[in-house]
């Protein structure tokens, strides 16, 4: 479990440029990557390719993705919910095309099933002008749906207007990740799981990282890599406390979102994601209970949006209260699901930096260069669209922040 007590930081001074005195390592490498989820096994495939070089990958868990990579909704973003020229959009969009090609090389299992996004009512359509507005700028291929293809497409649903997503898909996140624990494996990498960091120390030559576990062991490193997901700000706080952690801009929130799977035959055949609805904000989610299938059909609706204290409170919540609200989300476009054919299927924590109701958050990517860290790049917040952005993610630590 990430337990805030258990990463003190271990450099307290303030000084941009210390190097502490450090014991003498067991293994020596040219970069470590922290974190086996999907962006950490990716940014550990691109760096295992470099030749006459050495990848490892530290895991704190048995195996790859146990957390956010395994808890979501496994959807291919097209990339038009954020601004234009953040990092969130761009690599969305670079990722989206990198993990179609990666999923058809590698026989991945995928499918660009396309996704409408809904207005239930006529207030909401300006939303969707939003997105289409997006959409057209970045040149992310969208279309308006006429009201008879709309009926004729999803009988079920309620909907004023509908955008159509011809781009969006799903993915099998677990194949992904097996195939780049693979690919890491056969080039120049080792993972090692059930290892997690205890502490990080600068060195003259980079950093050395020592690590718990069945073999606790000292590893020093020219390039360290920090993808640990939902501990990414306190693991960097342990060599920048002033900028990262407790207190500062990049505190981590968990955010528990529940998924709830539909008894019976899926009444839809494509992703459906409602507008955001202002009234069901604080009962159920800032951004609407959307509608997801997976690759063998299976149906479910979520997730939503709970603030929790721990990274790893996966409980589900199926009191009646807040299955009522739960299920008056979705009624308001699917009006023939019922409630008594929802049942609870699983949980995902998300590691956001900003609360409900608060500003637009990027992803955090950074080479701290700038504060006497050179070589240590820090991913903090990498939430949705961070699958779809995994590969992108990687492509960018690998050729623009840790270049050869």
């Amino acid at each position: 479990m990430c337990k805030r007590l258990l990463h003190t930081p271990i450099i307290q001074s303030r000084s941009r440029h210390l190097v502490t005195a450090a014991p003498a390592p067991h293994f020596n490498v040219d970069h470590v990557v922290i974190g086996a989820g999907v962006v950490g096994l990716a940014i550990a495939e691109r760096l295992s390719r470099r030749q006459r070089t050495s990848t490892l990958v530290l895991e704190r868990h048995q195996q790859f993705g146990m957390e956010a990579s395994s808890r979501n909704s496994e959807v291919i973003h097209a990339g038009i919910y954020y601004p234009p020229t953040s990092l969130k959009t761009r690599l969305c969009i670079r990722g989206r095309e990198l993990l179609y090609r990666v999923c058809a090389e590698a026989r991945i299992p995928c499918s660009k099933i396309g996704k409408w996004i809904v207005a239930v009512s006529d207030d909401e359509v300006e939303y969707l002008l939003k997105r289409k507005g997006l959409a057209d700028e970045l040149g992310v291929p969208t279309r308006w749906l006429a009201r008879r293809v709309i009926q004729e497409g999803e009988p079920n649903l309620v909907a004023a207007q509908v955008l159509e997503s011809r781009e969006t898909g799903i993915v099998d996140s677990h194949s992904l990740m097996q195939y780049l624990e693979a690919r890491v494996n056969l080039q120049n990498g080792n993972i090692i799981y059930s290892h997690p960091v205890q502490s990080i120390q600068k060195c003259s030559t980079g950093y050395i990282v020592r690590v718990g576990g069945p073999t606790p062991s000292t590893i020093q490193t020219r390039i360290l890599i920090n993808a640990s997901g939902l501990c990414s700000d306190l693991i960097a706080s342990q060599v920048l406390p002033l900028h990262y952690g407790p207190n500062t801009q990049t505190s981590i929130r968990y955010v528990k979102g529940h998924y709830f799977g539909l008894r019976g035959p899926p009444p839809v055949k494509r992703l459906i994601y409602p507008c955001p609805e202002k009234e069901a904000r604080e009962a159920v989610t800032s951004l609407g209970v959307h509608c997801t299938l997976d690759l063998n059909g299976r149906l479910r609706f979520g997730p939503d949006a709970l603030d929790v204290d721990r990274p790893d409170d996966y409980k589900i919540d199926v009191a009646d209260e807040y299955l009522a609200g739960f299920h008056a989300a979705i009624q308001r476009y699917l009006p023939a699901v019922r409630k008594e054919d929802l049942y609870p299927d699983y949980t995902g924590i998300r590691p956001k930096l900003s609360a409900c109701g608060e500003p637009f958050r990027d992803f955090v990517i950074k080479e701290e260069s700038d504060c006497g860290m050179p070589r240590l790049v820090n991913l903090v917040g990498i939430e949705s669209p961070g699958l779809t952005a995994s590969l992108a993610i990687a492509e960018y630590v690998g050729h623009e922040l840790t270049p050869q």
